[in-house]
């Protein structure tokens, strides 16, 4: 007896899409940054400029890339010479202020602030 086994695939065209869905609050990161005079890092009038400077920054960065900020989403580091593990020899000034904020809008969710830079 001789048996014959034919095996057929038909490929099916489908009109189906799939689409990443992502949440409407979902949000990024990015930095903002101001430089300043570290012989005044105890002058807090002076620090609160600084963060008014590193916060206009980070919002100046989110509209370039067509974001917004979230409102009081914003944290402040300072930093200062001799005072951290980061090396802020190339520094315009010995005291940095980085701002880092919540972004909002279509994409954000895919920026984040990651170590110095924005990515």
């Amino acid at each position: 007896m001789i048996s014959t086994l034919t095996n057929i695939t038909v490929a099916r065209n489908s009109t189906v899409f799939v689409r990443k869905i992502n949440a409407m609050d979902a949000t990024g990161t990015l930095f903002g940054w101001a430089f300043g005079d570290s012989e005044r890092e105890d002058d807090q009038e002076y620090l609160d400029g600084l963060r008014s400077e590193a916060l206009a920054n980070a919002r100046q960065a989110a509209e370039s890339r067509g974001f917004g900020v979230e409102p009081g989403s914003e944290v402040f580091t300072i930093l200062s010479a001799g005072e951290t593990l980061v090396d802020i020899d190339t520094a315009p000034d010995d005291l940095v202020v980085r701002c880092t904020v919540k972004l909002t809008g279509e994409g954000a969710d895919r920026i984040h602030a990651e170590g110095p830079m924005n990515g």
